[in-house]
């Protein structure tokens, strides 16, 4: 059975959230015709550290970003599915949803992707659009996770890269 609707879905911290979230969820949805993209904001990035502003604070954030683009959806998910794992997300969104999904993130998350919980299953369940930053190309494509994993699964999308990001924002 074919799933009509596609559905993005870019994870992640949003601390703060930027115009390249924004960036890559536009070329995300002209490239793939998605119905809509989800930021599924999380409370913690397991590979992180500590968050420096609140959940409410960083929420905020994203829909100051966003603005009018209606096709953005900004969610917390993680007091409804009690986890932050990203194939709990995907498992949920899949069963509540009825869609093809679209995992957005960004070359430098492909790097350490290997370290994710359940990370083969999560491309086996969902395609993975991997974003290309700057100074990340060759780490990324030298990745365990890029060697490992099926091209069906996961794309590489070339885009007109936004040289910012959100550690860079915090040391501001």
């Amino acid at each position: 059975m074919r799933l009509k609707n596609k559905i993005g879905v870019l994870g992640g911290s949003f601390d703060p959230a930027h115009k390249g979230h924004l960036a890559i969820s536009k070329k995300a949805l002209k490239t793939y015709k998605l119905k809509k993209i989800i930021w599924a904001i999380t409370l913690k990035n397991p590979l992180k550290k500590k968050n420096n502003t609140s959940i409410s604070e960083r929420i905020q954030s994203c829909k100051k970003i966003i603005k009018l683009n209606n096709f953005i959806k900004i969610k917390f998910y993680e007091n409804i599915i009690k986890s932050n794992k990203t194939i709990d997300l995907i498992n949920y969104l899949r069963k509540t949803t009825k869609s093809e999904i679209y995992f957005l993130i960004g070359a430098d998350n492909l790097v350490n992707f290997h370290k994710w919980y359940k990370w083969k299953t999560i491309s086996k369940k969902c395609k993975i659009l991997v974003f290309d930053r700057h100074g990340y190309r060759k780490k990324s494509l030298n990745s365990i996770s890029y060697k490992r994993l099926n091209r069906k699964s996961l794309r590489f999308v070339e885009f007109n890269k936004v040289n910012i990001s959100s550690s860079q924002l915090r040391k501001i």
